[in-house]
Formats: structure tokens, sequence, C-alpha cells
């Protein structure tokens, strides 16, 4: 006996629990299928937990330079046990939510792992899914559409095996007991530098290797270096321009050695964990693609821009597509998917006004185009920075690094892209990400009129520098 809905979702992290909501008040009949959680990697094992100790340490750092502030600390510790607590009960604050949202709308939720199934006596065509239970038990439910949403999991390097104990992914980070007195990173991208921060921030001795000629790559340039050089006068050894060589491996008493390539021969390093952060991987094996006419191209599902699969009436959103994996990303992308079902004529995404985000200490954020890439694309690129060494708010807060640049066209005038280094920059990105929607010029961003004293000031300073015209430098 199998079950209809209008929309099933097969997974449901960030981005299937959001579209299943979409669903659910546009009036359909939905069903989540989830092997695990609801909340997904973004939830249990991403952005909250990791987010969560980051605040922790970040608390910490803040402590122990307290007099500073002329504020006496002593004896200042962490417990790492309580660390651990509250991250926990974040999580499930926010868990206990999502079943609340599910109940509220009429959402079926499915406890096991989904298969999609071909043409069947359930379903003329491919679409329906057989729910396979952890006690054996099975179930079809047979869907109008089908949203694939079965997210990611951490990548590591061809011969590195993850074994849990001395070489570890962010998923095993998170889980520790205790923390190590040493750990090197594998990869400075976003996660490799958000992880340097926090452990440094504990105490932790932390090494980044990046096979990159600069840590946090796909940042603009000026960014990279900036994050380098302040992750340096912290005590962060950065490699950069290494190739790590996986054979090298040699885990001994109680400790972990690797080398790497580097412009002047090999480097060896030694550490009590190997963390390795090299991107994400999508979950597309064993789901039952291989039952339809979808195409898997790169280790990810074809889709089109309304994220239809080559299968019309199902769709793919998420890390499971690639493109930008990011939570807000899945999100969107669940709701246009959905939108598109409802034959609501959503407009399609445009990813270069998508904010994103690196939660280290200083936090770094963008939106749109580096100056490279603009440069790359043909522009004539005009550019302007703000300090926040000259912004009376960042003095105050006790955190003055870092700057905002802004990327314009100096043909058009218009905002080609903004990238921050400094405090509390992710929570300021989503006004330059609004800008870049409305289209807004350096102008008219530097002549509305920023609430003094404040963090976003530097956003307006960077705008009137772009022509010269910045008050403060």
């Amino acid at each position: 006996m199998s079950q209809e809905f209008d929309l099933v979702v097969l997974g449901g992290g960030t981005g299937g629990y959001v579209a299943a909501i979409r669903a659910a008040r546009l009036g359909m009949k939905v069903a989540i299928v989830e092997k695990d959680k609801l909340g997904g990697t973004c939830l249990h094992r991403g952005c909250i937990p990791s987010k969560a100790l980051l605040r922790s340490a970040e608390v910490y750092a803040t402590l122990k330079e307290s007099d500073r502030f002329g504020v006496l600390a002593d004896n200042v510790g962490y417990d790492f046990a309580k660390v651990q607590k509250r991250k926990q009960g974040i999580i499930d604050q926010l868990h206990k939510g999502i079943h609340y949202l599910m109940n509220k709308g009429k959402i079926t939720v499915f406890d096991g792992f989904g298969r999609v199934m071909g043409p069947s006596i359930f379903s003329p065509q491919a679409g329906a899914v057989r729910i396979e239970r952890a006690n054996g038990d099975q179930e079809i439910v047979v869907p109008r559409f089908l949203l694939i949403a079965t997210g990611s999991r951490p990548r590591t390097l061809p011969g590195l095996a993850i074994d849990g104990e001395y070489v570890i992914t962010s998923d095993e980070a998170l889980e520790l007991k205790e923390l190590p007195s040493s750990v090197v990173i594998v990869g400075g991208g976003v996660i490799g530098i958000e992880w340097a921060s926090m452990l440094n921030d504990f105490g932790v001795e932390v090494t980044v290797v990046e096979y990159a000629d600069r840590i946090l790559p796909l940042e603009d340039e000026e960014i990279s270096k900036e994050m380098a050089r302040l992750l340096k006068r912290r005590k962060v050894n950065v490699v950069t321009g290494a190739k790590v060589l996986p054979e090298s491996l040699v885990k001994a008493d109680g400790q972990v050695t690797i080398k790497a390539e580097v412009a002047d021969g090999e480097k060896s390093l030694t550490a009590e964990k190997l963390l390795v952060s090299v991107g994400r991987q999508a979950n597309v094996e064993n789901i039952g693609l291989e039952a339809t006419e979808i195409k898997v191209e790169r280790g990810v599902i074809a889709v089109n821009e309304y994220f239809q699969t080559a299968e019309s009436h199902i769709y793919a959103i998420g890390d499971v597509i690639g493109g930008l994996q990011l939570a807000h990303v899945a999100s969107h992308e669940g709701i246009l998917a959905v939108e598109h079902m409802a034959g609501l004529h959503p407009q399609p995404m445009d990813y270069t006004k998508v904010a994103k985000c690196t939660y280290s200490r200083p936090e770094v954020a963008n939106v749109g185009l580096t100056e490279a890439e603009a440069k790359e694309q043909g522009y004539e690129v005009k550019t302007g920075k703000f300090s926040f060494k000259a912004l009376g708010k960042a003095l105050v807060f006790g955190e003055n690094d870092g700057f905002v640049k802004m990327v314009v066209d100096a043909k058009t005038n218009d905002l080609l892209g903004v990238h921050m280094i400094g405090p509390h920059v992710t929570d300021m990105i989503s006004e330059a990400g609004l800008a870049r929607v409305l289209d807004a010029t350096p102008w008219e961003i530097g002549h509305t009129i920023h609430p003094h004293p404040t963090l976003s000031e530097a956003i307006a300073e960077a705008a009137l520098a772009v022509d010269g015209e910045a008050i403060h430098i």
C-alpha cells in the first residue's frame, strides 16, 4: 500500500525543510523523507554547532584580553564539556522548532532512508520513493513532484583515510570531548579558516596548509592577505602553495605526521590531530538515480535554472547540485523550485547577489565579483576602501582590524562587488546584498545616512571612497 503526495522531499536539511514549508503554505500535501534528523548538516554538523563553538572561543579570547577594557579577570579558563553542552542545547532547541513547523504545516515526516524508484506498478513515471526504515520495514510514497535535497558530506584527499582519531573532518571535530594541544588543518578555505581561528582562540597550536598560493582563495586577494596577516599575528602557522602527500602519513605516539610539497622541497608537519577540510562531496550515491533519466555530472546532479532535472517532475537543490554550498542558498533554491512546481513563474536565481560569509575572527563577508574577477570579465574597475581603524565604533568595540572594499564598474558606476573583513561584517553584508539587488550605485550607498557610531559607517565611507569623497580618510 503506497501513500500519495503532491510533493515528497528527499532530505530534511535546511533546503529540504524550507521547501516543504513553502509547498505546504501553497496548499500542497507534503512529505519529507529523512534518514537522520531534520535540520541536516547545517543544524547538526555544520553552521550552527561550529558557530556555537566559535562564539565560546571568542568569549574566551576576549576575557583573556579584558584588561584592555579596564576589566580585571583573573584565572580565566574554559570547561570544554560545558562548551559542548551549550552547543548541543542550541541544536536541540532549534531541532524542536523545526518539528513544530512540520506539525504546523501538516507535513508528514518519514524516518528512513529514501531511494528513488523507476517506473513501476506504483507510478508510470520515475519518482516514487521507497523508504527503508532502521527496523527493516519498507514503505512506498508516490509524489506528483519529487525534490532531491540529500546534501553533502566532507570530502577527503585520495589516500588520506579518515580514522576519527588521528585524521578527522569537521564532523568528528565537532564531537571532540577535549581539544588537542596541536592540529594541522589541511585546507585554507572557509571551513579550514573558521576552525583555525576557533582552535587558536582556545589555545591550540594551529598550522594551516593550503594548496593554492593564498588562504581563502575564492575571496578578493586583499581580503586573503589581510586574513593571513592577522592569523600569523596570532601565531597561526600558515603554509600556502603546499601539496599534501597522503602516502607520507605516519601515526605514532599520540601524534600524526605528514609531509607537503612546497616551493623549496618538502615540509614535515606534526600535530596531535590532522583536520581535513578540502570541501564537500554531494550525496548522490545509493539514492536510486540510476533508475531515472537524471544526469550526474562532475559528481553533482544536473539541473536547469528552475532546478528541474532531466525528469521534469523531479527537482534537486542544495549541495547535491554543487554551486554555492551554503544553507541560505539551498533554502532559496528550495523556495524557487517549489514555486516553479506551483506555476508561480519565479525569477531565476542570480548567484552573484548571494552573500557569502566566513565566521572567523575577524569575520569575512562578500557579495558579487572580486576585483580580479571583474577585470577578467572585461570591466574597467574602480575601487573604494575604508579601514576599520578610522572608525570610532570599531575602536570602542576593541576590534579595528580589517576594512570594507567596493568594486565598481568605472563606466556605468554599477556596484560589482563588496568585500569585508572585520568585526561583525557577516551581519553587515546584507546591506551590500540589498544594494546589488536594487542596483544601487556607490553614490546612493554613500549618501544613505548611516547612524554614528556604528560599524556600518565603514560601508558608507567605502562607497564614498570610490570617487575620492570619503570623509574620514
